[in-house]
């Protein structure tokens, strides 16, 4: 098909996706979460909701969830102007300065109980891990950008630089994931012995925590443009890009703190299968990353950044030739490199949520990026349907936690627990959203909306004048 027809093609697949997230996104998505996630008897957030959106009895609130419930209603309220979003955004401030904050020794706790107290839930009691706060710093900034509350920046800065003080390793790059009460970084030499459910992963330095400092240290400098913090976040991006990113295209997942990756694919099966969960491909994880570094390298400033660009189309590539589902459309969760083998293989099948979001989000950039390419519309558009089909629960609203193709049970399994809300899937929407609406939509006709159009323009021109410098 030639180019041109390709390109109205595309127009008239996205005027048909734009029409269909609007709809959804609002009645069926976002009203669906605030305001009943508020709970105004303890402060923050309740967790754990059922596929038929009630509350459930047992309630554990992690710093996670919370600081994503924070991120999401704040994005919500910039794009749609809700006096409920900006309500939800704002009411998670005190649970996280009062319950989540360790008053004591600073940083946040990775779990409370439902009134804030601290709770033996997956064995967690008063620990503390750098992934959860990054996500407190990420929701704070972006409830800032909102709301320009000072307080709010206090807290913000104040784990920002509790992560610097605790969490970094300064000889060796990186930072530390497991934490003591304290604040101080623990393994398995060490005389705190955790009773937590994660201790798998201790000892380790992972790409998880590492990218989701990277995502949290952008949104922070987009309203603190300290120099400090600037040095950080280049770090973090030149570490993520050209040691955690392989050649290939992939991430690997953990490794010792010299950076020397943590490979089983050498060892019996019975070891290798067994240790999985610290050493595969995760699709999901690659592509979000594509696009949180490109994030991270325009809130730098960085000019002809080609090495990131580069590397992010790679780690997108990579996931369409290796992970995609030929045959229902999505991308599966986790590929492996046999020892001896050059080709990836499929080793977990299912779909999950999130990262389904994440592909429509990324997809839908990279056709912005790369124009002439017929690759990225085209599966965009089948993204989008194999979304629609398999994930968007239109009875009930929100999106299944696994695509029904492969995990039919999650048709009456929960909207929400410590793991799910709707950060992803909110994300990713709503970046579609802009991506897609042009003059003639109708979301085109709200000024707020407008000006988060001009801003997601001019990231995307941003990269597709880098892009035309790639040989």
């Amino acid at each position: 098909m030639p180019f041109e027809d390709l390109k109205r093609a595309e127009i008239k697949d996205g005027d048909r996706i734009l029409e269909q997230i609007s709809a959804y996104i609002g009645k069926d998505l976002l009203d669906k979460w605030y305001p009943l996630s508020i709970d105004r008897q303890y402060g923050g957030y309740f967790t754990d909701i059922s596929y038929d959106w009630k509350i459930l009895p047992e309630q554990h609130k992690m710093i996670v969830t919370q600081a994503r419930y924070v991120w999401t209603a704040s994005r919500a309220a910039r794009m749609f102007g809700k006096d409920v979003y900006a309500e939800a955004a704002m009411h998670g401030y005190d649970f996280l300065r009062n319950s989540m904050w360790d008053q004591k020794n600073g940083g946040f706790y990775q779990m409370r109980d439902r009134r804030g107290q601290v709770c033996d839930f997956l064995g967690f009691f008063d620990e503390k891990r750098t992934y959860g706060n990054a996500f407190a710093v990420y929701g704070l900034a972006a409830l800032y950008e909102l709301t320009h509350d000072g307080k709010v920046l206090d807290l913000a800065r104040e784990g920002f630089k509790w992560i610097e003080a605790h969490a970094c390793d300064v000889k060796q790059k990186g930072y530390f994931q497991f934490l003591a009460p304290d604040g101080n970084p623990y393994d398995r030499s060490s005389s705190y012995k955790t009773k937590a459910y994660d201790d798998v992963e201790l000892g380790y330095k992972d790409q998880n925590s590492s990218i989701h400092l990277l995502e949290a240290y952008t949104e922070l400098y987009k309203v603190w443009p300290d120099p400090e913090l600037k040095r950080k976040l280049t770090d973090l991006l030149t570490l993520i890009r050209d040691v955690i990113t392989t050649k290939k295209g992939y991430m690997n997942l953990f490794f010792h703190n010299d950076w020397t990756p943590l490979s089983f694919r050498d060892t019996p099966k019975e070891i290798r299968e067994k240790n999985y969960r610290l050493d595969h491909v995760s699709f999901g994880h690659d592509y979000e990353t594509g696009f949180l570094m490109l994030e991270a390298s325009h809130v730098l400033g960085l000019k002809d950044d080609t090495a990131t660009l580069s590397t992010a189309k790679r780690m997108v590539d990579h996931a369409i030739e290796n992970g995609w589902d030929k045959e229902n459309g999505g991308f599966f969760d986790a590929g492996y490199y046999f020892a001896g083998e050059s080709k990836c293989t499929i080793i977990q099948p299912t779909k999950n949520w999130w990262a389904q979001a994440e592909a429509l989000n990324v997809l839908l950039l990279m056709s912005r990026i790369f124009p002439e390419s017929g690759v990225y519309p085209e599966y965009f558009a089948r993204q989008w349907r194999y979304v629609d089909k398999f994930l968007l629960d239109h009875e009930h609203g929100d999106w299944f936690e696994g695509g029904l193709d492969k995990e039919p049970h999650f048709k009456t399994g929960p909207k929400g627990h410590i793991w799910k809300c709707n950060y992803h899937t909110g994300r990713a929407m709503m970046n579609c959203m802009k991506m897609l609406a042009h003059n003639s939509s109708a979301t085109m006709k709200q000024e707020r909306f407008k000006r988060l159009k001009e801003e997601s323009d001019e990231f995307i021109s941003h990269w597709q004048n880098t892009a035309k410098k790639i040989a």
